[in-house]
């Protein structure tokens, strides 16, 4: 039995099942080489993520490791990780950590590295090889279809009945870093053939690949080259176990030229050929560390293209982009990369050098976990409870999200059917969220306020000459949907709604005069 699918709901909203009920994943990736001993994860990572809320687990598994003798599985780091989730109570999202990893072949096994002859590299323009396996490379990828393909076999056998692992992600970060494109004889050849038809069906375009892009040739034939390898290694998984698959991607951001990030991943420029040649993955992930997360959200956030985050920044703004994640976004998952450091002291944690955030164009604040625990805590625990309505309410006019987009981005206006709303945002403070929020009108005159770092005015509707007014404001909670009031609000601090860095909850309710 499958125990998940990513399909529409009644509202035609793509949304994770899992066991038959909308799942939303509430989760965090762990660092790279954390999961590489169960031990370690025994006694350093499950213990720091026990009071996050979260309800899932971004998890690598390294080819290496898998497949350390060449046509031999061992699946001990499998079966280890999922045996430690049932214990956590946690479901899995695997992390394939197969011929690619940030642009580079790193985590394949040791008896493919050193064979570069079968296993060719893709080279510079000079000649020169990189540590990135081609993916025009067909054994290669043969390897890495095979093995894929048995890891989700096993996890059919091992896993099948109980659901534990609920999707897996194909690759990491995958592309060409330090060249627009593979110069290697092979990609020689290809590059100065005709395009393949589904690129030209897609795409509207004819000829060999300079002709039919012009200035995007290159990084349009390595997306071609990657998305083709992606869904040979995908498709031929899911046909052993057919659990949602995607893949993620190093945004495309300064200094903009193919090469300085990725080339080739599936960036947002070149989805419409990865949508066409890779059709077996549910969607196309953004990776998210610059200062504009809500933008990439807004970019990613399309029809045919659901709403994904596997990683993004973990300082204190984070809990501000899960808010504006799920409520504007319909998100299926939101996922701080290297979640166990949120359980520890900042000062003790050990920051990338300054040279690789510059290299890898990281803004250095995504690391500064000051606060970040107990705001994506609370925020995580505010999303379970307020589930009910959110599925209630999602996809229609009645539920309205906002959160601050930049810096000269100073707040919103919204408008309900018998109520407008003006939100203003606080001013952007060091590890603090920012400016976010979710509104549910309950009724017309009725609504259901979580946020922080923000205040709201309501107003009449243009026209009508008459003022609005508080007739009663409550501080509460949300338990499985059901309001929970604390104190009622209807002295001086009815003077406006003001949500503060804390996460919280209120309830409105409204009359005219």
């Amino acid at each position: 039995m499958i125990k998940s699918v990513v399909k529409a709901d009644e509202r035609g909203i793509p949304t994770l099942y899992v066991d038959g009920k909308p799942f939303f994943a509430y989760s965090g990736e762990i660092h790279n080489s954390g999961a590489s001993s169960l031990t370690f994860m025994q006694e350093e990572v499950w213990p720091r993520l026990r009071d996050l809320n979260m309800n899932s687990v971004i998890v690598p598994v390294y080819w290496e490791l898998l497949e350390s003798e060449e046509g031999r599985f061992d699946f001990t780091q499998v079966d280890g990780l999922i045996a430690q989730a049932r214990e956590e109570t946690m479901r899995l999202m695997f992390l394939w950590f197969g011929l690619w990893k940030n642009a580079e072949s790193m985590y394949v096994p040791a008896w493919m590295k050193r064979d570069t002859e079968t296993y060719f590299r893709v080279r510079k323009a000079n000649g020169e090889p990189i540590n990135t396996i081609s993916p025009l490379c067909e054994a290669a990828v043969e390897k890495d279809k095979t093995a894929f393909a048995a890891l989700m076999r096993h996890l059919r056998e091992c896993d099948g009945e109980n659901g534990t692992v609920i999707v897996c992600q194909v690759e990491n970060e995958i592309g060409v870093l330090g060249t627009e494109r593979d110069y290697g004889s092979c990609a020689e050849k290809a590059f100065s053939s005709e395009v393949p038809a589904v690129v030209r069906e897609a795409c509207g375009v004819s000829g060999a690949w300079k002709e039919a892009f012009g200035t995007d040739a290159e990084e349009s034939f390595m997306a071609y080259a990657f998305a083709s390898a992606v869904e040979k290694i995908a498709s031929a998984g899911q046909k052993e176990y057919p659990l949602p698959c995607y893949t993620n991607a190093w945004l495309r951001q300064y200094p903009w030229y193919p090469g300085s990030y990725p080339c080739g991943g599936p960036v947002k420029n070149v989805h419409a050929i990865w949508k066409a040649v890779a059709p077996s993955l549910f969607t196309l992930a953004p990776d998210v560390y610059v200062p504009y997360c809500a933008d990439v959200m807004d970019e990613y956030a399309y029809d045919g293209n659901p709403l994904f985050v596997p990683e993004i920044r973990k300082d204190a703004v984070a809990s501000s982009y899960c808010l504006y994640a799920f409520g504007a976004k319909n998100a299926i998952c939101f996922s701080p990369f290297g979640i166990e450091d949120l359980a520890l002291d900042p000062e003790e944690l050990e920051q990338p050098p300054m040279e690789v955030m510059i290299a890898l164009n990281i803004d250095p604040s995504a690391f500064n976990t000051t606060g970040s625990k107990d705001y994506l805590r609370k925020t995580y625990g505010l999303m379970k409870q307020l589930e009910p309505l959110y599925l209630k309410y999602r996809g229609t006019e009645h539920l309205k999200c906002f959160v601050r987009h930049g810096e000269n981005d100073y707040g919103t206006f919204l408008r309900f059917s018998g109520y407008d709303l003006s939100v203003s945002y606080a001013p952007r403070a060091a590890a603090k969220p920012l400016g976010a929020g979710i509104v549910l009108e309950l009724a017309e005159n009725k609504f259901l306020i979580v946020g922080t770092m923000c205040g709201l005015t309501f107003r009449p509707k243009p026209g009508e000459n008459r003022k609005a007014e508080f007739l009663r404001l409550e501080e509460g909670t949300l338990e499985a949907g059901e309001w929970k009031p604390g104190r009622i609000l209807n002295g001086d601090e009815k003077m406006a709604v003001k949500l503060s860095d804390s996460p919280q909850c209120y309830m409105v309710e409204l009359f005219k005069f």
